[in-house]
């Protein structure tokens, strides 16, 4: 019985160190400390919250640049991939299909070389970036769903060449740039 009552309270003291006293003090100091990180890198515009700088999201208006494709629709409860091997037929057909609408959606050669993010979907389903040579490939269509004139044009060239982010430590992954922020960009060119 004595065991039992001593077990019982290294539970309870346990729980309340690791459960509450532990999780609200390194909550406490990460939304100190990066507030902005801590909220989910959310983006808001107008007041109202439009996205995350972290996660994918769809854009099938032809005057937006598309993000990579998702096999989970951009939801981020069940994050993850298709599993299919580089021999199933499934994706083999997927990416056929999705190089086939790339160059019909931007009016490009059909000999045009689709970058690869925007033929396989990531590992997540959630990838926010693109590389900088799909945007540039979108760039003209964007400008001629919008209407823009040459001046406005090399207006979006350049924000696809500011909104470009090196990669992480100069050496871990590719240019990439983030779809949401570009599109948010493209919306403020007049």
């Amino acid at each position: 019985m004595k065991t039992l009552i001593i077990s019982l309270k290294f539970l309870c003291l346990f729980t309340l160190v690791t459960g509450i006293i532990y999780p609200l003090t390194v909550t406490a100091i990460v939304r100190i400390m990066f507030p902005v990180k801590a909220d989910g890198s959310l983006v808001i515009k107008d007041g109202q919250a439009i996205g995350s700088k972290l996660i994918g999201q769809e854009f099938e208006s032809p005057v937006y640049f598309s993000s990579r494709p998702s096999s989970v629709s951009y939801n981020p409860l069940p994050s993850g991939g298709s599993n299919f091997g580089l021999t199933n037929q499934n994706l083999v057909n997927q990416v056929d299909e999705r190089r086939r609408q790339f160059v019909l959606r931007n009016h490009s050669d059909p000999l045009t070389a689709v970058p690869s993010e925007m033929l396989f979907a990531s590992a997540s389903g959630l990838d926010p970036h693109i590389s900088r040579e799909s945007a540039l490939l979108q760039a003209d269509r964007v400008a001629r769903e919008r209407g823009y004139d040459d001046a406005q044009k090399q207006k979006l060239i350049l924000c696809i060449e500011k909104l470009t982010e090196a990669p992480q430590f100069m050496i871990l992954g590719e240019e990439r740039v983030n779809v949401l922020l570009l599109n948010l960009e493209t919306d403020k060119i007049k």
